[in-house]
């Protein structure tokens, strides 16, 4: 698949031009497919010997590969050397921004987490304060990876980000504090940093990594704390003119006794499927947050979606659910732990689930809708089955509903594949529309 676009650039663009192609794809490959041979990248690539050994040549003199072993050639003579990206070649940051904590990622140039650190916000600290204590989380992570310093950082935080600045767009919608530590973050190491709303992160990592591998067109929903979704159209992020598409927790639905209003999203959808609304459904059906975090804790292990990752060196010091995970999550979780107990409370959650996808699928008709956040992961399969037997009967249009795969680190692997691919253009050169990122 990828021999014609080689072949093609080689003949209609410059030589400069035809070389940053050339590079690209097969840096794309090596990352893709692991270390590869100068023999196998000819074979993938489509591209002469001698054009292979001439970009094997320049990517290591630039330091973005490098001998990685020797693989045993089907004919007498010298092993073959395997080459492979330096992934140490540059190191990456994501933040998780929550309204109490902030969570800190550290990953190599393939987007490896090194590790991962997570530190709470005094909830009536100063801005100060809290910008010094989440600066002092990221030195922590570098200094933990071994990293002298970032070459690009993604942030993902609630709010709204202007398409136009990549700025987040001021405290009326984002908590001051986020808004300073970009500012500090950006003068502080001089660096790209970019900044993305946390639920579009969470659907770059579910479509990477997650539910919807296998889909270009979804719609994320995400049930956490409150409300939101983020839009993929035909492989593209839809953000809206002021980035605010997906704001779903201002969108006016039955059952809530009041209107949503431009300063606020009570009488919205947020107050059906928000996480206090949900404790409150909770209690109507005689499910309490303390009997539920016992019940979840022992039936499927950690209550939190931020999943620990394989070797102790790199788990998190803390977990984000430990100063901002919704507590609906817990009660979710019991729920279908408990069987025929919790049928009820998740069929109720499900219909008023039901209800904002509904609304969705009659204006994008995305095919597939998935139930994100520490919420939707909690629910899994039970829940998203119950959303799709409610939504059946509310649309005409045939909707795939799934459970998140990420749950509530989503937003971390998010801003990690943001960062992976800024640095990566930048490092691997941009050269036609396929080197253009994702995010």
């Amino acid at each position: 698949m990828h021999a014609p676009r080689a072949a093609a650039a080689g003949r209609t663009a410059s030589p400069t031009t035809a070389r940053l192609i050339n590079d690209r794809l097969a840096l794309q490959l090596l990352q893709s497919e692991g270390p590869l041979t100068a023999s196998q990248l000819k074979s993938l690539t489509g591209l002469s010997r001698p054009t292979v050994a001439d970009l094997v040549e320049r990517l290591q003199e630039a330091g973005l590969i490098a001998v990685v072993g020797e693989t045993g050639a089907q004919r007498r003579g010298p092993n073959a050397r395997l080459y492979g990206i330096v992934a140490d070649r540059a190191h990456l940051v994501g933040l998780d921004l929550r309204t109490h904590s902030i969570t800190v990622a550290v990953a190599d140039l393939l987007g490896r987490v090194r590790t991962e650190h997570t530190v709470a916000i005094g909830p009536d600290g100063a801005p100060d304060t809290a910008v010094a204590t989440a600066l002092a989380a990221v030195d922590k992570a570098l200094a933990t990876a071994g990293a002298p310093a970032p070459h690009t950082i993604a942030v993902g935080a609630p709010g709204l980000v202007d398409p136009a600045t990549g700025r987040l767009a001021g405290t009326d919608w984002s908590s001051s504090w986020h808004v300073d530590l970009v500012g500090a973050l950006r003068a502080r190491t001089g660096v790209a940093v970019l900044v993305e709303n946390e639920v579009n992160l969470a659907a770059i990592a579910e479509q990477r990594d997650g539910a919807v591998r296998d889909r270009d067109t979804f719609v994320l929903l995400w049930l956490g704390h409150g409300t939101g979704a983020a839009v993929v159209l035909d492989g593209t992020l839809r953000r809206g003119a002021s980035g605010g598409t997906g704001e779903i927790g201002f969108l006016p639905v039955p059952g809530t006794g009041a209107l949503p209003s431009a300063s606020g999203c009570d009488g919205g959808f947020h107050s059906l499927a928000g996480s206090a609304a949900i404790c409150a459904l909770a209690a109507e059906h005689g499910l309490s947050p303390e009997g539920a975090a016992g019940a979840a804790d022992g039936a499927n292990g950690p209550s939190s979606g931020n999943a620990a990752v394989p070797d102790a060196a790199n788990a998190p010091s803390s977990g984000a659910e430990a100063t901002d995970g919704p507590p609906a999550e817990s009660l979710v979780r019991a729920a279908v732990a408990a069987g025929d107990t919790g049928a009820a409370f998740l069929d109720a959650l499900a219909a008023r689930i039901a209800l904002g996808v509904a609304a969705v699928c009659a204006v994008l008709d995305p095919g597939c809708v998935v139930l994100g956040g520490e919420v939707g992961r909690g629910g899994g399969a039970e829940l998203a089955d119950r959303v799709t037997g409610h939504l059946s009967r509310l649309s005409p249009l045939r909707t795939d509903v799934r459970a998140g795969a990420v749950g509530g680190r989503a937003v971390l692997l998010g801003a990690v594949l943001a960062a992976r691919d800024a640095a990566q253009n930048d490092l691997f050169g941009t050269a036609g529309p396929e080197a253009a990122p994702r995010p």
